[in-house]
């Protein structure tokens, strides 16, 4: 491993790679540098910052937040204005019986007279309506809500949105892609039985065996990890597919989303909680060895742990990945609310860094998250050994 390592560990290529980092800075961030190259003082800074022409808490939540359309890029045109290159998803809304099903597409291509305002109603908020079936279906703040005709929000009309999301897109990507990644290596292992693993069996065999041997086994035990492993592994590449995806330009942030953390979490609840045997449920409510009037204390107690090991991996894993995406965000926001191209030179490298350091952290999350859940699942199949 030594030898390996230490050709690509040398002086010249840390050199090479600073450098071509400088000139990415440079080309990069140079068109967005203030025009003239007049010192900026503290006043003129503040007042860059107090700009909205860029604001960084909206970058910031659009880059992480779902949405009901896939955005790509933004081009400036010829007239000045911007123009969005978006994938429209499906909107589907059931609203008191009635199921509309219709283009997010549609929002933005609607008649000039549909447009309509909502209960503020300064022109930044101007939003596209569209009118389906009995109901006026407005996008106000990334949620599908019912208008009358003045452009009110009726607040006493809660439609269900089962839209498919930049999110929920992403998450079937990533499903698609377990699946082929799955039925290729098994087919592989039936084509090749007995030999030696080739092409993409060859890059997740090692991973399969130390999950199996290093994570399941110890965890749940040799003789019942076989009855979980299926899950475990799905849990791991699962987590692990959407914590990458979400690492692409224009990628979604499926796994910083707490409903998707939610619900891995509840499905480990119940795996966990359905497979306990007497001896998990008797140390909960009738602890051996513990006086009664000390269980009175104990089983709230641990009634309580039961619904927190799971939120804690709830949120262990939403608040890593989301806090990962926010500080790239936020230092390359740096540069564009200053409108200086020269603090590229220091954060670009930095970035890099981070975004090499988010790649470990997507397989480390999806690892510590497969590894809790046998471990819980492991407590509770456990034999009593009282």
């Amino acid at each position: 491993m030594k030898n390996n390592i230490l050709p690509f560990i040398n002086l010249n290529n840390c050199l090479k790679i600073t450098f071509l980092s400088v000139l990415f800075s440079i080309f990069t961030f140079s068109a967005f540098a203030q025009e003239g190259n007049e010192e900026q003082t503290n006043t003129e800074i503040q007042n860059v910052i107090e700009d909205d022409k860029f604001n960084i808490t909206e970058m910031i939540n659009h880059h992480i937040l779902d949405a009901h359309e896939w955005h790509f890029y933004t081009n400036i045109g010829e007239d000045g204005k911007e123009h969005h290159v978006s994938l429209p998803l499906p909107i589907i809304v059931y609203t008191n019986g009635q199921l509309d099903v219709f283009s997010s597409g549609e929002f933005h291509h609607a008649p000039m007279k549909n447009i309509i305002t909502t209960e503020d109603s300064s022109d930044d908020n101007l939003r596209p309506v569209v009118t389906k079936g009995d109901y006026n279906y407005i996008l106000d703040h990334e949620h599908v809500k019912v208008v009358d005709n003045n452009g009110k929000i009726l607040e006493d009309i809660h439609p269900l949105d089962l839209s498919i999301t930049k999110n929920v897109a992403s998450m079937m990507i990533a499903a698609i892609l377990l699946l082929i990644v799955g039925f290729s290596i098994a087919g592989a292992y039936k084509k090749r039985e007995g030999q030696a693993p080739k092409g993409m069996q060859s890059f997740f065999e090692p991973i399969i065996v130390y999950l199996r041997d290093d994570l399941a086994i110890p965890n749940i035990g040799e003789h019942k990890y076989k009855k979980y492993f299926p899950y475990l592994l799905t849990l791991f590449f699962f987590i692990w597919f959407n914590n990458l995806l979400g690492l692409l330009p224009t990628g979604a942030n499926t796994s910083g989303n707490i409903a998707f953390t939610l619900t891995l979490a509840a499905l480990t609840l119940l795996i966990t909680n359905f497979s306990g045997n007497k001896h998990y449920w008797k140390h909960i409510f009738a602890m051996p060895g513990v006086p009664i009037p000390l269980l009175l204390i104990m089983i709230p107690v641990e009634i309580i742990g039961i619904f927190t090991k799971p939120i804690a991996l709830m949120i262990r894993l939403f608040a890593n990945i989301t806090a990962g995406h926010t500080i790239i965000l936020a230092l390359i926001g740096i540069i564009f609310i200053f409108k200086n191209y020269i603090l590229g030179v220091p954060i670009v490298p930095f970035v890099f860094a981070m975004m090499c350091l988010e790649l470990f952290v997507a397989l480390l999350q999806a690892y510590i998250f497969t590894l809790l859940t046998a471990l819980f699942i492991g407590q509770a199949i456990a034999d009593d050994h009282h």
